[in-house]
């Protein structure tokens, strides 16, 4: 029986062709074009790893394209934890098609048998002293063919580069204050543009008088589309004096009114929604139950809130156009473009710059048709438009509010004996170019305008939305997951970190660790008895291990654990953390242990699990996006508070090394575990359970008089 041929990574059946992958430059270096983009997760670095490995030649040598439509294979979006699973396969297996190619090559011009020629920094050499190089052979050598796996890409021991910690190579330029970043650049001729939105969720610009706007100095156009409105000015201070003027001469509809925030279960289960049964599992022999804990958890809308807001540039040539944004689908966001624009795909040029990160769909792909519009009236000269900190929180997509209700039927020795899981929630995902509709904000303005996409949940198969991680991995007799998506969507939500993942781990672990309490049972021992994936177990014992679990108790501590698999597909973070509660909620230490197959750049790896465990404790302690029935309140650092530097907890990473399994990635890892052992700890210190996100003084007082 002969063996299936092998696959190409998923990346790779989408664009097969080596030369969009793979270049060597006339300066003897190497050009790696990934579809995927650096968002402050390193994977620009690690990408660079797999390509020197495989090709032989030192790192410094190879050189990071930036995403571009007009070059760059379409990996679609950066998301999802995905970049090295599906980028770092594709390149992989396509360095490895490339090197045997030039190998093949080599032995024909050197007259040696390609098994004896060996490869060094791109030198590629053989018995007798005779050499060559890719450089010398890249005339001779045409990558204008298609992937084929034909290839063995190296075995995990005789990689020399991936699985060690090496600097980034992003790094640099931020560390010395070259302008990396979109907000830094200036294009020759650059104008500055702005946006005028209302204040009032929902309002429609109905009437608008320039002339003072007109009499700006500095002033070089206003430019109008239906309800879309906006200046482009010779400077950022005039553009900013223009868009103030411009307001005062603005006459807006009546808005939509918000839900009471102070009731987002009651607001998520009085809409109209779409119901799915994401799985279930029978029981195969029922048991009789004894009692049913119903407990319900939520959280609020949360925002980006990255430091600095979305930024975008864009240039008009003739019916051409040409876009410089740090959005994380530039092919996702050129289709929306081109329905907008009613042009063809391939008159619009799409090129990555790095922004400030936000994992997630935040304002990026906004700003980006707020510039193409802007620079319609510019003549040609390139406008960049700059978001403010008001417009950011109050425009930009938001993570969707969720209300999770968990009923677990337990018998007469409170073990588990049915699960009952339901999730309201918003839908997760309006990303840009993945509907015949565009899902750009100036899209719903324009003279003839498009309906806001109603946010949907990728598909389970791609880890679901709403329902991430909403399928125990605990070997429960039965279940029942259902998911109920709203069909209204009166607070704009998309991508943010997670998805559901977040709120969902929060609610299983919690009540894991309330059913440990009432049986009396260490909470490791409880989960390491309901697991039977022994990495799920491995990452428990570690974190366990390396926090000392569990010390012995002193008043005002409290510790916690949390689990998960990300995606229940993806990597493996256990998380314990240690809390001082005194008047506030002070989170001391995290400890993580996280099993990601074959770590790349380990110190990658663990800046991505730190940085998840710091955004998940601010999200816990203290983010809420605050709105009354007419506007979002919370446009503000001091409306909106993040965890600042001194609130930082120490946070210990180890990571369990595979190097034999595939990678998958880190950057979404650590947030519902260190979420969950945080809400743990609080218990644990205090003695009542905090169900509602984020975890704030007069949440606990509210939950210490539920209790008594």
């Amino acid at each position: 029986m002969t063996s299936p041929a092998p696959k190409l990574p998923v990346s790779l059946v989408a664009n097969p062709r080596l030369s969009s992958w793979v270049r060597f430059t006339g300066d003897g270096r190497v050009a790696i074009s990934p579809g995927k983009v650096e968002i402050g997760q390193g994977i620009v670095t690690a990408l660079a790893q797999i390509a020197a490995d495989e090709l032989d030649v030192d790192i410094s040598k190879v050189e990071m394209i930036r995403a571009s439509t007009a070059a760059s294979p379409n990996e679609g979006v950066t998301s999802g934890s995905l970049s090295i699973q599906q980028s770092g396969r594709a390149l992989r297996q396509v360095c490895a098609e490339v090197r045997q190619r030039f190998l093949f090559a080599a032995s024909e011009r050197l007259g040696v048998d390609a098994a004896l020629l060996d490869v060094d920094d791109g030198t590629i050499s053989g018995p007798g002293n005779v050499s060559t190089s890719y450089w010398e052979l890249s005339g001779d050598v045409s990558l204008d063919h298609d992937a084929t796996a034909g290839a063995a890409a190296k075995s995990a021991a005789r990689r020399a580069v991936a699985g060690h910690s090496i600097q980034r190579v992003d790094i640099p330029d931020k560390v010395f204050a070259q302008p990396r970043f979109i907000h830094d650049q200036a294009l020759p001729g650059l104008l500055h543009g702005r946006v005028l939105r209302p204040d009032i969720s929902g309002a429609k610009l109905i009437a608008l008088n320039e002339t003072a706007a007109r009499a700006v100095p500095g002033r070089v156009a206003i430019a109008r589309d239906g309800g879309f409105a906006g200046v482009i000015a010779d400077a950022e201070a005039a553009a900013e004096a223009a868009l103030k003027a411009l307001r005062k001469g603005a006459t807006w509809s009546a808005g939509e009114p918000l839900p009471d925030e102070d009731d987002l279960a009651g607001f998520l289960k009085s809409q109209p929604v779409e119901t799915t049964v994401i799985d279930t599992k029978p029981a195969l022999s029922p048991r009789e139950h004894a009692r049913t804990l119903r407990r319900q958890y939520t959280r609020p809308y949360i925002a980006h809130a990255s430091i600095a807001p979305s930024c975008a540039m864009a240039r008009w040539d003739g019916d051409r156009v040409h876009v410089w944004t740090h959005s994380q689908g530039v092919y996702l966001l050129r289709a929306d473009l081109a329905i907008v624009l009613k042009l063809p795909a391939e008159n619009i040029v799409v090129e990555h710059m790095e922004g400030a990160g936000c994992y997630g769909h935040n304002a990026a792909d906004d700003v980006a048709l707020d510039a193409v519009l802007l620079a319609k009236a510019a003549g040609g000269r390139p406008v960049r438009v700059q978001w403010s900190r008001h417009d950011e929180m109050s425009h930009a997509p938001f993570g969707a509010a969720m209300a999770i209700e968990i009923e677990a039927d337990l018998d007469a020795d409170n073990e588990i004996i049915g699960w009952r899981h339901a999730i309201w929630s918003n839908g997760h995902a309006a990303r840009p170019g993945r509907a015949a509709q565009p899902a750009l904000l100036a899209a719903t303005e324009i003279a003839n305008p498009y309906p806001r996409m109603i946010s949907t949940n990728p598909p389970a198969a791609n880890g679901g939305g709403g329902d991430r991680n909403s399928v125990p991995l605990y070997d429960f007799p039965a279940w029942t997951i259902t998911s109920h998506r709203l069909l209204t969507m009166p607070v704009r939500t998309s991508a943010l970190r997670t998805l559901g993942g977040q709120g969902n781990v929060f609610a299983i672990e919690s009540l894991l660790d309330e059913i440990a309490a009432l049986r009396g049972e260490d909470p490791i021992a409880f989960h390491l008895r309901h697991l039977r994936d022994e990495r799920a177990r491995d990452v428990i014992r570690a974190a366990a291990r390396r926090a000392q679990w569990k010390p012995q108790k002193q008043a005002g501590i409290g510790h916690g654990v949390g689990f998960a698999r990300y995606k229940n597909t993806g990597a493996y973070c256990a998380a314990i953390a240690e809390i001082e509660g005194a008047d506030d909620i002070r989170v001391k230490r995290l400890t993580l242990a996280v099993d990601v197959g074959e770590a790349i750049n380990p110190d990658g790896v663990i800046n991505q699990i730190e940085g998840g465990a710091i955004q998940a404790t601010s999200w816990v302690l203290k983010e809420r996006v605050r709105f009354d029935r007419s506007r979002i309140t919370s446009t503000s650092w001091t409306d909106y508070p993040i965890l600042t530097f001194s609130e930082v907890p120490a946070v210990d990473v180890e990571i369990i090394q595979r190097p034999e399994t595939e990678p998958v990635g880190a950057g979404e890892a650590a947030h519902g575990p260190v979420t969950a052992a945080i809400a743990n700890a609080v218990f644990d210190c205090l003695g009542v359970r905090v169900r509602d996100l984020p975890i704030t003084r007069d949440r606990i007082i509210a939950a210490m008089e539920l209790a008594s």
